[in-house]
């Protein structure tokens, strides 16, 4: 489940440019209900078409179940041209994750002043260039960890899975602790069936964050110690210690 999971994610990052929408109310909501029901489908189709052809154990003897897919029905040439296209496909993906991360890095540098240089924007080009530099850095160090690692795909989910369900579980909890303190602030997204529906989504992120550290082992603990590692700036913030040259 911890690789099925992760084929279905994706959809939610369209939240992260919310604040680019000229109506939020009206047009996020509708985006990614959509996104959901659109990606759902094309997955069961396509498991479909697999298990129809390939079979159970064709699947699971396969590396590339697509490329077999594609050659099985049309040939060597066709399982080039599905490759061809899971490869265009995967730089829409990257793109992306490349907008939305350095949003991240740049709402990071707004908000903790230890980091503010990653909240520097360039109105020229419309981009955080140095929150897009740091992104860079960073991913070129995940791609060398996985490339030191036997499966490289496998270690990075690995190293990520632990994490993504654990910063959904907070996302959720922040929801219910933000309803307590302020009970009477606008919410441009009432939540159906509250407090259940975020209480139930809780529960299963923590059972997939549980589940994930089980079967990841090592991977997910480097992962979760650079996640701890974050604790020290965020202490260093709130204690306001003093940092760089000059006797303050």
């Amino acid at each position: 489940m911890i690789f099925v999971l992760l084929t279905y994610g994706g959809w939610n990052e369209a939240a992260y440019v919310s604040a680019d929408l000229r109506n939020v109310r009206r047009g996020m909501v509708p985006a990614l209900l959509w996104s959901l029901v659109i990606i759902t489908a094309v997955y069961v189709l396509a498991n479909m078409a697999f298990l129809k052809v390939l079979g159970l154990p064709g699947m699971s003897g396969s590396e590339h179940v697509a490329a077999d897919l594609a050659g099985r029905l049309f040939g060597q040439n066709g399982a080039r041209l599905l490759s061809l296209l899971i490869c265009v496909s995967a730089l829409g993906s990257i793109n992306g994750s490349i907008v939305t991360g350095a949003r991240t890095n740049l709402a990071l540098g707004m908000d903790q002043p230890l980091f503010r240089a990653l909240g520097q924007w360039r109105e020229k080009a419309a981009t955080p260039p140095n929150a897009l530099i740091v992104q860079c850095a960073i991913s070129l160090l995940l791609i060398l960890f996985g490339a030191c690692t036997r499966q490289g795909f496998v270690a990075m989910v690995e190293y990520t899975a632990p994490v993504f369900w654990g910063f959904f579980f907070l996302g959720a909890l922040s929801l219910i602790v933000l309803r307590v303190k302020e009970p009477h602030a606008e919410r441009p997204f009432p939540v159906p069936l509250y407090p259940f529906t975020p209480l139930l989504f809780c529960a299963t992120c923590l059972y997939m964050l549980r589940a994930s550290l089980a079967y990841t082992g090592r991977g997910a603990l480097v992962g979760l110690v650079v996640l701890f590692c974050g604790l020290i700036f965020v202490l260093l913030d709130y204690l306001k210690v003093p940092h760089g040259g000059g006797s303050g």
